[in-house]
């Protein structure tokens, strides 16, 4: 045994669990790997993220100080052009505030915040 930690996924709250694992597949590349009412998951090539059906579910506000953003997912691009035009067809829509050239903000059909990243702003490899 090993106390190794390893993180497994991500989890996002949202209105319908599949719909939402639907467009992850989508921009990703990923595949639905389970899905019912109230849980899916996408293994997509960088990993895998789980949605959980949330009765009453309210998403952040961005950019809002009055609103925690709770989480957002950072994507790498190489084609910022290519991979917008991608996740536009696919039901995201772009905030008017981007907060630098690097980063490209969109929200997610349930409004979760999400980038698009050109380069790696933490100067880490």
């Amino acid at each position: 045994m090993s106390d190794s930690i390893k993180l497994g996924s991500v989890a996002l709250d949202c209105p319908h669990a599949g719909a939402l694992a639907a467009f992850y597949a989508e921009i990703t590349g990923g595949k639905v790997t389970y899905l019912d009412e109230d849980w899916a998951r996408v293994q997509g090539p960088g990993g895998r993220i789980d949605f959980q059906t949330a009765p009453g579910y309210v998403p952040p506000r961005w950019p809002d100080p009055a609103s925690s953003m709770q989480a957002h997912l950072d994507f790498d691009v190489d084609d910022a052009d290519a991979a917008e035009a991608r996740v536009l067809a696919a039901g995201a829509t772009k905030f008017d505030f981007q907060p630098g050239a690097q980063f490209r903000v969109y929200a997610d059909p349930a409004g979760h915040p999400f980038c698009l990243c050109t380069a790696d702003v933490t100067g880490q490899a």
